[in-house]
């Protein structure tokens, strides 16, 4: 019998941040985790994949102590030997003194990211960070580029609550999976569907599991979402459905795009995505003609190097017909801004010097191997510690990245949960609590509720908070700042009270508090968020970033892809596998054996023309690299196009590179992001 169910909220990298209650079987010990049946949002709804959490709160292989590496870099648990925390933590400051001595503080990269969401355990990396005056981190894995491409339009972090979705007429799941990747927008539709009679439209590169539950998919060719929203615009000033009076009121220059879009025809579209014309036209005639048209803007399509500018385009399109006016109608990308939280004890942002050199996280790989391109002037990165990521997997141009992590003379400290191919490769491994291990609190991009959660169970053998290891090190290296010597739960009610919202305690004793602004400025009826309170057509690209060429400031396609070429003829798609988690849930024997193997999804007509049978071993290549893994002939998406699923662990695929050797690191327009989408490929069968 379970001791009780406790409440909390799921930490990973996903828009959902379910409000959980988790089966407490002892007090070290979890059972069933499911969704919390009370909130709106969640609706007692999870993905498998955080259902079977107790598969990895309790894996047989995570980290139960500190370790020292003896062995070579790469060469797992046999190459490390256990160690004390004092001494783990007593070396790691001893090394970060030791770069700053040799070189100067900015040799000194702490390196983040969204393993955890929780604002305490995430971002306190950062207090350290400026109150060392280390290298800054610029944030560009997930969301760069699609933030510029919602802000040149909107221009503020929010939008349509989810749960309107509800009492919408039409949904357009634009560039995302959630069946896979954000299971409670399916909920919503669902209810829309079964009450409204709402239709689902997905727009993807592949036949997801959400575009096969939806009753249009647009399936065009990837990184052409721009030319696809530009025609579909054509349509709706051609045929009549544009609203005048709203986008006078509202938009910046309703006629300079209508003149922009003249040429942007149906026909022209299918020439750039692949659609045919009549479905193009089909479905502006469906979007013009409904005014409870929501949008939920997904973050696939904008990895590319035109992301933000597919992105911007799609965001036009309820302010062309008017739909932010009705309720279900307008769009959502992300509802962040909801929240105001005043993070600066956190985050130690009184003491951040932005005169300090930002390193790219996406470019990762360069900047340990010593492009200059990235390091500037200043010195190469001699010490690192790593919270919250792993690198070696996720990062584009693996090779490289791997490259820069067997330096002999960078030291490496990783605090994880697993054994994870960074921390492999680290000098010192440090043990770390899952979310039920800790305090914490949590935001949502996906829905408006802000969640306060408590440690759940005890700490797994000498696993410890992030915030332990952070303030641990502070304190070692002379910090000061109060953040270093308060709780968790401390720093928490500190923020919230900064913020104008309920204390910790009240917060926790109800579970969530939602954040949802007045349906007048979730709608923008209140003016949009730039100075003129309008909507701009006019993506002002020079403002969010330095590299503008070849930007269309009105929607349109901007042909700075990485395209088929006679050598490199296929486009692929490196997209989210539905069991795993970026890389977390690798490890879980229920979700590897879901997805079976690594597997290049590949038409069948394409594979015919190579000669490549079902479940055959094929190779992928380009510039950077070649793998190896195995078809599956799939016709689901258009010949040209290829899909692998992932992210595998490189050690799952034969030769022991992954997906993300295949992957450029060069910066998305117009101020950098990572391009997982955007690689040209050969395919072959293996020799």
């Amino acid at each position: 019998m379970p001791l009780d169910f406790v409440h909390s909220a799921c930490p990973h990298d996903c828009p959902s941040t379910c409000a959980l209650e988790v089966e407490r079987l002892a007090p070290d010990r979890i059972g069933r985790v499911r969704g919390a049946s009370e909130n709106p949002y969640t609706a007692g709804v999870i993905c498998a994949k955080v259902a079977r959490y107790a598969e990895r709160q309790h894996h047989p292989d995570r980290l139960a102590q500190p370790l020292r590496r003896v062995g070579p870099k790469g060469g797992g648990r046999d190459a490390f030997r256990p160690i004390s925390w004092d001494d783990a933590l007593d070396e790691i400051a001893e090394r970060f003194v030791q770069a700053e001595q040799k070189f100067d503080s900015t040799a000194v990269w702490p390196y983040f990211y969204a393993g955890t969401m929780g604002l305490v355990q995430r971002d306190g990396i950062h207090r350290l960070r400026h109150a060392k005056r280390y290298s800054l981190e610029k944030e560009t894995i997930c969301v760069a580029l699609s933030d510029a491409g919602w802000m040149a339009g909107v221009g503020i972090m929010r939008g349509v609550d989810s749960r309107e979705i509800d009492e919408s007429d039409l949904i357009v799941v634009w560039g995302g999976n959630p069946v896979a990747t954000q299971v409670n927008v399916m909920t919503h539709i669902a209810r829309a569907r079964k009450t409204r009679g709402a239709k689902l439209v997905v727009v993807d590169p592949y036949r997801t599991g959400t575009a096969e539950a939806a009753d249009t998919h647009l399936m065009l060719k990837p990184g052409t979402d721009g030319a696809l929203a530009a025609a579909v615009i054509h349509v709706l000033f051609a045929e009549g459905f544009a609203d005048r009076d709203y986008m006078a009121k509202y938009a910046d220059d309703p006629a300079g795009l209508e003149a922009h879009v003249r040429a942007k025809t149906p026909e022209w579209g299918e020439s750039i995505t692949g659609v045919p014309a009549q479905a193009i036209r089909d479905f502006a005639r469906l979007y013009g003609s409904t005014k409870r048209a929501f949008i939920r803007v997904g973050y696939g399509f904008s990895r590319t190097r035109n992301g933000a500018g597919s992105l911007h385009a799609v965001t036009c399109l309820p302010t062309v017909t008017g739909a932010w006016r009705h309720k279900g109608g307008g769009a959502l990308y992300s509802n962040r801004s909801i929240y105001h939280m005043d993070n600066a004890l956190i985050t130690g942002a009184e003491m951040k010097d932005p005169s300090i050199r930002a390193l790219d996280q996406s470019r990762i790989g360069a900047v340990l191997t010593g492009d200059k391109r990235d390091l500037g002037d200043g010195p190469p990165v001699a010490a690192m510690l790593i919270q919250n990521t792993n690198p070696a997997v996720v990062c584009p141009d693996t090779t490289r990245v791997r490259e820069g992590f067997l330096r002999d003379d960078l030291f490496v400290a990783v605090h994880e949960q697993f054994m994870t191919e960074t921390a492999a490769l680290a000098d010192i491994v440090l043990p770390a609590t899952t979310f039920l291990e800790h305090d914490d609190i949590y935001r949502a991009s996906g829905h408006s509720f802000l969640q306060v959660t408590k440690k759940v169970v005890e700490p797994y053998a000498e696993a410890r908070p992030n915030h332990d290891v952070i303030c641990a090190l502070a304190k070692r290296l002379g910090c000061t700042q109060r953040g270093f010597f308060m709780s968790e739960w401390e720093l928490i009610d500190d923020m919230l009270a900064k913020s104008g919202w309920p204390s910790a305690d009240e917060i926790y004793a109800k579970h969530w508090h939602d954040c949802m602004p007045a349906f007048e400025t979730a709608h923008f009826l209140d003016g949009f968020g730039h100075a003129d309170r309008k909507f701009h057509f006019h993506a002002n690209w020079a403002a969010l970033g330095g590299d503008t060429q070849g930007m269309a400031d009105l929607p349109d396609f901007s042909a700075v892809i990485d395209a088929a070429n006679d050598a490199h003829p296929f486009r692929l798609v490196a997209a989210p596998a539905r069991q795993f988690l970026n890389s977390t849930f690798t490890e879980t024997p229920g979700s590897r054996g879901r997805e079976k193997r690594p597997t290049l999804l590949i038409h069948p007509e394409d594979a015919l023309y190579l000669n490549i049978g079902e479940g055959a071993p094929v190779e992928v290549g380009n510039r950077q690299a070649t793998i190896s893994l195995h078809a599956g002939l799939f016709d689901g998406l258009q010949r040209g196009v290829v899909v692998i699923e992932s992210i595998w662990p490189n050690a799952d695929f034969p030769g022991g590179l992954g997906v993300n050797a295949l992957t450029s690191a060069e910066p998305g327009k117009p101020g950098g992001g990572a391009v997982f989408h955007d690689t040209a490929v050969w395919v072959r069968a293996a020799a």
